[in-house]
């Protein structure tokens, strides 16, 4: 297996790809200002203003030029700095400095290019650092032999999130859709918002639940949901490695309560921000335990053992909040401080790469399957 590649400390490494990363995000920000209507989703166009927006391009922009200089400080070389600075300075060009919002159309369609620009920012803001100085596997760190490949995901996912959302709430819309159900919602939407946000979260993961442990033990749906199981480098973007027809049948299942009980915004709002956090936390190469809090709440040794590639654990940990979910229903796993030794899966030459491994799962007959059968029931 590949090495992942090592990021030096010190060396003006870290601080070059950092100036890169930001002075690619720059670049690109410009684009949705120049194309709103189609690259951005209304969603949060309603939560952030054109204003907070243009301050972050220029703040992103500057701590760009500032981080390609610690490169050149540190390390005496060019090449990175002068990658991240020649982008940002095209950005500039660009008019980074100059840009402003207008006023936004309605459009039938649009990518999602705000809310990817937006999620890696924070996500890589968060967890980068933590993976930097708390890592659970010391020798891995980001560009392992599969990054890129989890990015793909990461933004594919992002960009098509209008799709995905509105696939996703036809079944319950469809289902229940006939029901009236305003009195439900009524009374839902009074209680305290701390209430009715602990009730969105056992809801969505009850049925979350259920939906995970059944691409688990159907044969032919696990071939969709190992796709997501085949990384075998645990770390934040390792959550985004999910074949779209699992994406849209475990969604679909998780939007139903939160259609039937009709949170509202504020409750439905903090609950898509806690999951987005929530969900790349526990895939994260980290080995903080957080204490008694992992018995309450899911963590990332929780979720490390249900992607561990020993047959003797499969079937454990399907909850994705809460671990008391695995209790009721005996697929609770959690052995003290102990990590399992490695994740993946037992395919051999599972494919690589996003387009095969998005074909991968039509390429197989439901019952042509590499993985043994005493395991396969197990899982």
């Amino acid at each position: 297996m590949q090495q992942p590649q090592r990021l030096q400390i010190g060396k003006g490494q870290i601080s070059g790809y950092i100036s890169i990363f930001l002075s690619i995000l720059a670049l690109v920000s410009i684009v949705c200002f120049v194309f709103p209507e189609k690259l951005t989703t209304p969603e949060f166009r309603e939560i952030y203003t054109a204003q907070s927006m243009q301050l972050l391009l220029k703040v992103v922009i500057v701590a760009s030029f500032i981080f390609a200089l610690i490169s050149l400080l540190l390390s005496k070389r060019v090449k990175w700095a002068l990658i991240g600075s020649g982008i940002s300075a095209a950005a500039v060009a660009l008019g980074a400095f100059t840009v402003e919002g207008s006023a936004v159309q309605k459009s039938g369609w649009y990518f999602g290019l705000d809310w990817m620009l937006l999620d890696i920012l924070l996500m890589t803001l968060i967890f980068i650092p933590i993976e930097l100085f708390f890592p659970k596997n010391t020798g891995q760190t980001k560009f392992h032999s599969e990054w890129r490949t989890d990015l793909v995901y990461f933004v594919i996912s992002h960009l098509f999130i209008q799709f995905f959302g509105i696939i996703t709430q036809k079944p319950a819309i469809v289902f229940f859709g006939w029901i009236g159900l305003d009195q439900v919602h009524g009374w839902i939407q009074q209680l305290p918002f701390v209430v009715a946000l602990l009730l969105a979260f056992f809801a969505t993961d009850f049925f979350q639940y259920w939906a995970h442990r059944i691409f688990h033990n159907h044969v032919y749906l696990w071939r969709f949901h190992s796709v997501h199981h085949s990384t075998q480098h645990m770390d934040w973007l390792a959550g985004s490695r999910t074949h779209f027809i699992d994406i849209f049948f475990t969604r679909a299942m998780t939007f139903i309560p939160l259609y039937v009980l009709g949170f509202s915004h504020a409750v439905f709002n903090t609950y898509i921000i806690f999951i987005a956090v929530h969900a790349v936390l526990i895939h994260a190469n980290t080995r903080i335990n957080f204490g008694f809090l992992k018995y309450i709440i899911t963590t990332p040794q929780y979720h490390h053992w249900h992607h561990c590639e020993d047959p003797k654990y499969y079937g454990k940990n399907f909850a994705s909040i809460f671990p008391f979910i695995d209790k009721i229903f005996g697929t609770y796993y959690l052995p003290g401080n102990t990590w399992p030794e490695g994740t993946g899966v037992h395919e051999s030459q599972y494919p690589k790469g996003f387009i095969r491994q998005t074909i991968y799962p039509f390429t197989k007959s439901p019952f042509d399957n590499n993985l043994k059968m005493e395991d396969r029931s197990n899982r």
